[in-house]
C-alpha cells in the first residue's frame, strides 16, 4: 500500500503570495491591469467520493487526526482536502482575490484521472466529476469555468462524455494525463482528438504520479520526491515528442493541446529534437524532415508559464508561440509561489490574458 506525505501534504493551508501575478501587468502604461485568467488550477469534488467503486476517491483522518485521500491502494496522507481551496468554493475565491486571480479553469485533480481502472468505473466517476463541476462553475459563471475528466482509457466513451461535457454540460474543453499504456499516437485515440477539434474546445493534458491506479514507475524517482519535482515534467516532454513524432498533430492540424509548466523539458531539447528530425532517423516522417518542420510543430502547442525562474521562461519564448503561452498557477499546491525563485518569471511582456481567451474560445472571458 503506497503512502505519501511530503511535498503533496502541502497542498493546503499555507498562505501562498502570487509574486507573478502581480508582474503580469505592470508596465509602464496606465490605465487598468488586464484580469489575470489562471488555467493550471485543480479540484477535488465531494459528489465523485466513492462512483469509481473500490478504487473511491475516499476521505478519511487517521485515529491522530491525520487526514488521508485514497484512491485504489494508495493513500495520500496530511492533506486536508475539505476545507481548502480544492473543495471549498468559497476558500477558493477567496484566495482567488487574494492572490489578484479574475477568473480560472479548473480540471481533474491528477490523482483521480483513474486512467488504469475498468473503463466501466472511469466512465462513472468521470460523468459524475463533470456533472458536480458543471454545477459547481455554474454557480460562479463570472470566476470559474471546468474542463472535463475523461475515461481515455476507452476512446469511445471518451469521446462521447466530451461531447456530453462540452454540448450539455457547458465545460469548455477536457483535461487529461499524459500516459494510460496506449501510445499517444495511437490511431485508436484519433477519435478523442478529433471529437476535440470538431467540438473546437482544447484539451488540457497534466501528468499524474505513477503508481496510483496504475504500474510503478522508476523506482529512483520515489526518492526525495522526484516523480513530482521532474517526473511531472519528463512525462510532459515525452508525451509532446509522441505527439509530434507519432503525427497526431499532422493528423489533427486543428487540434489544440495544452501542457503545464512549460512543457517539462521540451524548450532545452527543441534543437536536439530538431536534429534528430534533420538527420533524417528513419522513424521520422516526410513531413517532419523539411528544415523548421519541427520547430513549427512545437508551435502548435499551447503552455502555461509556471517555469519558476526567468531563463526557464527566456527558453519557453524561444520555442512556443508567444500567442499560445498562458498563464497557470497549479492553484494552492505545493509550487504556486514562485517568489521564493531567484528569478521569477516575469510575465509582463506577455499577453497571457488575451491568449487565454483565444484558447478557451471565449473573447470576451472577463473582459471589463
Amino acid at each position: 500500500m503506497w503512502r505519501r506525505t511530503p511535498f503533496l501534504s502541502r497542498l493546503s493551508g499555507q498562505s501562498l503570495g502570487l509574486a507573478v501575478c502581480r508582474r503580469m501587468h505592470t508596465g509602464a502604461a496606465a490605465g487598468p491591469a488586464e484580469p489575470v485568467i489562471d488555467v493550471h488550477a485543480h479540484v477535488v469534488l465531494g459528489a465523485t467520493m466513492g462512483t469509481a467503486g473500490g478504487f473511491g476517491p475516499e476521505l478519511g483522518v487517521d485515529a491522530d487526526g491525520t487526514p488521508w485521500f485514497r484512491i485504489g491502494e494508495y493513500y495520500l496522507r496530511g492533506v486536508q482536502y475539505k476545507g481548502s481551496p480544492f473543495m471549498d468554493a468559497s476558500v477558493r475565491l477567496a484566495r482567488m482575490e487574494r492572490d489578484g486571480i479574475s477568473f480560472q479553469v479548473l480540471s481533474p485533480n491528477p490523482l483521480t484521472y483513474f486512467h488504469y481502472i475498468p473503463a466501466q468505473e472511469a466512465v462513472r466517476f468521470c460523468r459524475a466529476h463533470n456533472d458536480a463541476l458543471a454545477k459547481l462553475v455554474a454557480d460562479h459563471p463570472h470566476r470559474l469555468a471546468g474542463l472535463a475528466a475523461l475515461p481515455v482509457q476507452c476512446p469511445e466513451s471518451a469521446a462521447e462524455e466530451l461531447q456530453r461535457a462540452v454540448r450539455e454540460l457547458g465545460l469548455l474543453g477536457g483535461g487529461i494525463g499524459t500516459e494510460w499504456g496506449t501510445p499517444l499516437d495511437s490511431p485508436e485515440l484519433d477519435v478523442v482528438w478529433a471529437t476535440a477539434t470538431s467540438l473546437d474546445v482544447p484539451i488540457f493534458m497534466h501528468p499524474a504520479p505513477r503508481g496510483i491506479d496504475g504500474p510503478v514507475g522508476d523506482p529512483r524517482l520515489r526518492r526525495f520526491e522526484l516523480d513530482v519535482v521532474v517526473g511531472f515534467n519528463l512525462e510532459s516532454t515525452l508525451a509532446i515528442c509522441t505527439l509530434i513524432f507519432g503525427g497526431v498533430l499532422a493528423r489533427h492540424p486543428n487540434l489544440d493541446l495544452c501542457f503545464p509548466s512549460g512543457g517539462g523539458a521540451i524548450p532545452f531539447v527543441s534543437g536536439r529534437l530538431a536534429a534528430a528530425a534533420a538527420a533524417p532517423r528513419p522513424w521520422v516522417s516526410d513531413e517532419l524532415r523539411s528544415r523548421g518542420a519541427l520547430e513549427r510543430a512545437l508551435r502548435r502547442l499551447w503552455f502555461d508559464t509556471h517555469v519558476h525562474d526567468d531563463g526557464a521562461l527566456q527558453l519557453l519564448q524561444r520555442v512556443a508561440d508567444p500567442g499560445h503561452l498562458v498563464f497557470g498557477t497549479n492553484f494552492a499546491g505545493w509550487d504556486q509561489d514562485q517568489s521564493k525563485a531567484a528569478s521569477p518569471p516575469d510575465t509582463s511582456m506577455l499577453e497571457l490574458t488575451v491568449n487565454a481567451r483565444r484558447l478557451l474560445r471565449r473573447p470576451h472571458l472577463c473582459v471589463r
